[in-house]
């Protein structure tokens, strides 16, 4: 290493940098006649991250970065500028750290064709619907305890929202399927909304919730989605918990295939950036993403209304004779089956939550019986809907 740029340079390291020649300005670093190969771990999609790998990628420089955001939302344009200066572009630390999904999809499987990818991307979300699920505490008191322990950001909304498994998601969704990351395609919903009903009324029916990003190759392009859904409890993603991630991949040919690792902390993301840097050492030579850059085009979203699923409803209703008959009716009229029901006991006056799950049906008719639903006197608040992973 000949430089390095960062906001302090008087803040402790573990690492000994003092020797190094210091650059206030990562551009200029980026620009260095002195270094060979620029490695970005600033991150963000804009400002200095995106102008110092714009600026080496000009010059024919290798860049190394662990920047999902930066490369889910210019992907398209950075491999084409890398493309036309011969310098590669690798990005291995930015999807599950030190866990090779990147080179998995981009190398081991450029083969096969890929049609679905399934997993927990996000490490925070994860600790926080663990430890709602095993304490019974709320959202917001989990979270201030994430924000403590260093997993979850002062403005965690990156994070809970969805978006950083979004940048993730996008990325591998191009990989697999041949095209460019198009993160505007992506329908991401956060955990903000996740109470710790949800979480006791999915375990009595053998479920847990986690927040999955989920991206399938259907006839008119890609379903790529981030949202909390259910997963059964002895399912691998159901058993993967604490900060860990987890993706599953299916193959065409190779079939099913587990990965499951650290998503984030220093020595993982060391490890794939060091990776990196030991194939641009090697001379090794890949387009960015599955085709060559000119090749490329963003990934298409697929009509949602053609997408069918399970889901898990939450109802909370007046304890009234005949409200069971008028919801059932509701969903009958829909032409939505009840595949479970549990009826929890009262704990606020005369109101009883009901939760049920359904048989697969179009996400239409499901959205039709909602409404239905939400239409009976007895029903006090708008049904809760969470997905049931297709997985």
């Amino acid at each position: 290493m000949t430089g390095v740029s960062a906001r302090s340079r008087s803040r402790a390291r573990a690492a000994d940098v003092s020797h190094l020649n210091w650059f206030d300005d990562p551009v200029a670093l980026a620009r260095s006649l002195d270094i060979d190969v620029f490695v970005e771990l600033i991150g963000g999609a804009e400002g200095p991250a995106h102008d110092a790998v714009q600026a080496a990628l000009e010059l024919g420089k290798p860049v190394v970065t662990a920047n999902k955001a930066l490369i889910a939302e210019h992907g398209l344009k950075l491999a084409r500028l890398a493309e036309a200066h011969g310098a590669p572009l690798l990005f291995e630390a930015a999807v599950m750290g030190g866990t090779p999904a990147v080179k998995l999809l981009r190398e081991g499987l450029v083969a096969d064709q890929v049609t679905a990818i399934a997993g927990i991307l996000n490490g925070t979300c994860n600790f926080i619907l663990t430890e709602m699920e095993s304490t019974g505490r709320s959202f917001a008191d989990v979270l201030a305890e994430a924000q403590r322990l260093g997993y979850a950001e002062a403005d965690p909304r990156t994070d809970v929202g969805g978006f950083d498994a979004a940048h993730k998601i996008s990325i591998l969704a191009a990989l697999a399927f041949g095209g460019a990351p198009n993160l505007s395609a992506a329908e991401i919903y956060g955990i903000e909304s996740i109470e710790p009903i949800d979480m006791q009324l999915a375990g009595k029916l053998g479920f847990r919730i986690k927040l999955i990003a989920s991206a399938n190759l259907e006839d008119d392009g890609a379903s790529v989605r981030v949202t909390p859904a259910l997963v059964p409890i002895a399912h691998p993603l159901g058993q993967a918990g604490g900060a860990l991630n987890a993706l599953f991949i299916e193959g065409r040919n190779v079939g099913r295939l587990y990965l499951q690792g650290a998503g984030a902390g220093a020595g993982p993301t060391a490890v794939a950036v060091a990776a990196d840097i030991a194939d641009v050492v090697a001379g090794v030579r890949r387009p960015v993403f599955q085709k060559p850059a000119h090749q490329l085009q963003p990934l298409r979203q697929a009509d949602p209304g053609h997408r069918t699923g399970r889901v898990f409803l939450r109802l909370l209703v007046r304890d009234q004779p005949g409200v069971l008959a008028s919801v059932a009716e509701a969903l009958a009229k829909a032409q939505v089956s009840i595949d479970s029901l549990l009826q929890h006991p009262a704990d606020d006056g005369d109101l009883v939550p009901i939760v049920l799950t359904t048989h697969t049906a179009p996400e239409a008719a499901i959205q039709d019986a909602v409404e239905h639903i939400q239409a009976i006197q007895a029903v006090v608040q708008r049904p809760r809907v969470i997905p049931i992973a297709r997985i």
